[in-house]
């Protein structure tokens, strides 16, 4: 029976799948290759770029029109800017496939004699204008992974893909279609032997269209998930399905992750008679997130790169300010880790969640010694968030320094800190969620706690709301405009009490100044202020 496929191409005999074509504007897509079209496919790592070429190559030749062959130049990576090393690798994995495919061993045939007679600079280009010339209706070529190449090794493959260009359908390719992780016109390709930086778009100026593969709509999680219930005969309840939705924002590998995990080895997994909850999907997300599995530990190995450092901390602080350039949020996007259009904001509830766990790492591990979490829990098991805010504002006032300036970025870092604290501590009998994007003017936090009362479980849910105090606003201002956000965020969650968390960035002020508490006054909405 099949499973939810959580690594490289779907295969519909051993996996529930999405129809790869089904995914993409097919009759463009065969429209510009019908037109003789050099186009490009992008989209995030694991979202299904690589099913979608397998499916078109099979779709192509099952047809009389074309002979379609797909190359991975992934194995290329290790040569980094040795060219001739790279070309030998790419025209290698050519000749395996074409064969494999077509049955057509011209490549491997002919490859040690055009290396030989043309060099690595024009190997690969002569190849695909002689096999071009042999085969009895064009040829399409499909080139994955392309941005695993680097350097000279790039640009060598892009140039010689243009200097040909004119020479299709007969004696080159009629179409071909480079697909990775970003649009190779926002290429920055640092060539060694010119010693100076070379633009994708310059490289490759053949390039007629960029299509960008999106996530799976509402509807096609549904349906994902309706194969597994088809087959298996165990339901997913509708709050499971829409919890899904909620956590993922539809990237398939997390869709995929999740059900894997709730159907497969939760504790309902495999059982038709009890169907999946949406409890069953947090349990499977908090699995995922502890166990820092390889696609969410490479979203975050990002975090490391300044030019993502330069969206993403400004959006942990929902600061107002920021100097990012238009590349860098484009590249972000790419990445799929800032949602693809709109506000900018982290693509979904879980990424959202692992960023600043990421980067807080080092503070959590000092944290694991310094706070113990049953110091923060009741008698009747209840989370004392008062005691908490207030535990943490002495241990700012003692630590901030070193670990805000670690961060490199004002607003953020404070924060950063306290959502170190509070997982430290919440991690023993809760969740914690976060909303934050740029330009918001605050980040909201809501904590949910597993209480057992009267032997059933009830989680009691707090908001914790961030603001950022600077010269240009008083503080009764804020205050004001802080509870009326919170009030508001606790209606929405359904939260029993609220929290306002103020820090005090103002130079030359005293931790008498910063430090303080202010309780509701009888009538108002109970959000607390904390002043940091």
């Amino acid at each position: 029976m099949r499973k939810f496929n959580l690594e490289g191409p779907v295969e519909a005999e051993r996996h529930y799948c999405i129809p790869p074509l089904s995914r993409v504007n097919l009759a463009e897509i065969l429209e510009l290759i019908a037109d003789r079209r050099y186009f490009v496919l992008y989209a995030p790592r694991q979202t299904g770029k690589t099913s979608i070429l397998l499916a078109l190559q099979d779709r192509l030749n099952a047809g009389s029109e074309y002979r379609c062959v797909y190359v991975n130049v992934e194995g290329c990576q290790e040569a980094g800017e040795d060219t001739a090393r790279a070309t030998r690798t790419l025209l290698a994995d050519l000749a395996s496939r074409s064969f494999e495919v077509l049955r057509d061993d011209f490549v491997e045939s002919t490859m040690s004699e055009h290396l030989e007679k043309y060099g690595p600079g024009a190997a690969l280009g002569q190849t695909l204008v002689r096999w071009s010339a042999t085969s009895q209706v064009p040829l399409v070529l499909l080139i994955d992974e392309i941005d695993t190449l680097v350097g000279d090794s790039l640009i060598s493959v892009l140039r010689q893909l243009r200097a040909n260009y004119d020479r299709r359908p007969s004696h080159f390719p009629q179409s071909v279609i480079l697909c990775g992780v970003r649009d190779v016109r926002d290429y920055q390709i640092y060539s060694s032997r010119q010693g100076t930086n070379v633009k994708g778009g310059s490289a490759f100026n053949i390039k007629a269209e960029s299509l960008r593969l999106g996530d799976f709509s509402r509807g096609e999680v549904r349906d994902l998930l309706a194969q597994y219930t088809a087959e298996r005969g165990q339901a997913f309840e509708a709050g499971a399905i829409e919890r899904i939705w909620a956590l993922t924002c539809g990237q398939p590998w997390l869709v995929n992750a999740l059900a894997y995990e709730a159907c497969f080895k939760g504790e309902a997994g495999g059982e038709s008679s009890r169907p999946i909850r949406a409890d069953a999907i947090e349990q499977a997300k908090d699995g995922l997130i502890l166990k820092r599995v390889t696609h969410l530990h490479q979203l975050a190995d990002k975090l490391r790169e300044d030019r993502v450092r330069r969206v993403i901390l400004p959006m942990l602080a929902g600061s107002e300010d920021w100097d990012y350039s238009v590349r860098d949020l484009e590249y972000v996007r790419d990445l799929g880790l800032v949602a693809s259009e709109g506000e900018v904001r982290i693509a979904n509830p879980i990424y959202a969640e692992v960023v600043p766990r990421e980067l807080t790492t080092v503070l959590q591990s000092g944290l694991e010694t310094q706070v113990d979490p049953a110091w923060y829990v009741d008698a009747d098991g209840s989370l004392d968030v008062a005691g908490l805010l207030s535990a943490f504002q002495g241990y700012f006032r003692e630590n901030s320094e070193s670990w805000v300036e670690r961060y490199g970025h004002a607003e953020a870092g404070p924060q950063l800190v306290l959502h170190a604290y509070l997982q430290r501590v919440v991690n023993s009998g809760g969740r914690i969620g976060r909303e934050y994007a740029v330009g918001r003017g605050r980040t909201d936090l809501l904590l949910e706690w597993r209480q057992i009362v009267r032997g059933q479980v009830q989680i009691r849910k707090y908001v914790i709301e961030c603001k950022v105090r600077t010269e240009r606003v008083g503080l009764e201002r804020l205050i004001r405009e802080g509870r009326e956000q919170t009030a508001a965020y606790m209606d929405k969650c359904g939260a029993e009490a609220g929290h306002l968390v103020i820090f005090d960035l103002r130079p030359g002020l005293s931790w008498e100044e910063r430090l303080f508490q202010k309780d509701p006054k009888p009538g108002e909405s109970p959000v607390t202020v904390w002043g940091l």
